[in-house]
């Protein structure tokens, strides 16, 4: 079966190709936008498209020729200062792999969505996939997740026999992502040990957060690959993380802070050039539903092996000790790369032509859904 990966380089797309080489039965065609080292002795053929430029689309349709299942994973986070470039990956990226699809008549695929395309929670009560895909107004990233879910509704409107699926993970974590968590979600000067030295942690009450590890979002994807499976499926583990949750595993004392005033020092903090997490991560955080995953356990013979508190504390761990990978996305993170980084080319989150990542936080950050 040969499946075509976008994001293969990232959060959840370099689990997946682990996953699929476990399996030993997928010829993989891996597309990043900047391909990895190993690449020329890889198993898997890499190859390098940018999806946020129009121009891309030569490529990658030859890329996707041939393919049995197109799993589009690929999604940017930062610079969170160039929202024309965010939507430019994240929804146009997405509407030119679905031409591609089209195009070549694509079988089967599998877009990754994410919880922050539902809209804001009315309680604590998961929610399951029927839950309105309104997303959260004020958060970038929400509102192209919505959108990108409006392409995929146009697409399998259109398309004849395609198997169409979409994931919607909560936050999404694992060790390798520690290092991009640090370069995504930390000023440029703090190192890796800041994580486990934060003495007190203010968070609003009502912030909860749907997580899942990525190699749990990796063995979903291929269960429905499998199974030839449509639809949406929610991908979470059981509990939801709450600011006290965090401000335990962080070893910090959680001081209970109103959303409005947590926001309003985000922002400042933001449009200062001090840290580069816009405040629409936070308005996301509070109004996320927690997620029912029984349809995925049900259909696709899946559930979580990983509770979220463990993929918490892995995570955290991982931005603790700067844990990486070998990609560019989930490269390490050092204060002085980055303040390399920093003179040569700018904030992070100003730097035009950033590579899209799956945060997967996702990415989630990467490790986000």
């Amino acid at each position: 079966m040969r499946v075509v990966i976008t994001g293969a380089s990232g959060n959840v797309g370099s689990a997946l190709v682990r996953r699929l080489r476990e399996a030993g039965e997928y010829d993989i065609v891996a597309v990043a936008r900047r391909i990895p080292h190993y690449a020329a002795t890889s198993s898997s053929r890499w190859v390098s498209i940018d999806l946020s430029s129009r121009e891309c689309e030569h490529e990658l349709r030859r890329a996707v020729r041939g393919a049995d299942a197109v799993v589009h994973l690929a999604w940017a986070f930062q610079p969170s200062h160039q929202v024309r470039y965010l939507e430019s990956v994240g929804v146009g990226g997405t509407q030119r792999v679905l031409d591609a699809c089209s195009a070549l008549g694509v079988g089967q695929v599998v877009h990754m969505s994410s919880v922050g395309a539902y809209a804001p929670k009315r309680n604590d009560i998961p929610v399951a996939e029927d839950y309105p895909v309104d997303g959260v107004p004020s958060s970038s990233y929400s509102r192209h997740k919505v959108r990108a879910e409006r392409l995929l509704d146009a697409f399998e409107r259109s398309s004849d026999g395609t198997a169409v699926a979409r994931l919607r993970p909560g936050i999404i974590g694992q060790r390798l992502a520690g290092s991009a968590l640090l370069r995504y979600a930390l000023p440029v000067l703090l190192p890796a040990r800041t994580v486990g030295a934060v003495p007190v942690l203010p968070m609003p009450a009502g912030l909860t957060v749907a997580m899942v590890h990525a190699d749990d979002v990796a063995d979903a994807v291929v269960r429905v690959l499998q199974q030839r499976a449509v639809g949406a499926f929610n991908l979470a583990a059981a509990t939801p993380v709450t600011s006290a949750m965090i401000a335990e595993a962080l070893g910090a004392r959680w001081v209970k802070t109103p959303a409005r005033v947590v926001h309003a020092l985000m922002l400042a903090a933001w449009q200062a050039r001090l840290q580069p997490v816009s405040p629409g991560w936070l308005d996301l955080g509070c109004a996320a539903p927690a997620l029912d995953s029984s349809r995925a356990e049900r259909e696709l013979g899946w559930s979580s092996s990983i509770d979220a508190m463990d993929v918490l504390r892995e995570t955290l761990d991982g931005m603790g000790n700067a844990s990486a990978d070998f990609t560019a996305v989930l490269r390490q993170r050092t204060v002085l790369s980055e303040l390399s980084e920093l003179l040569s080319r700018g904030p992070v989150s100003h730097r035009a032509n950033h590579e899209p990542g799956n945060p997967e936080p996702s990415g989630s950050s990467p490790t986000a859904g």
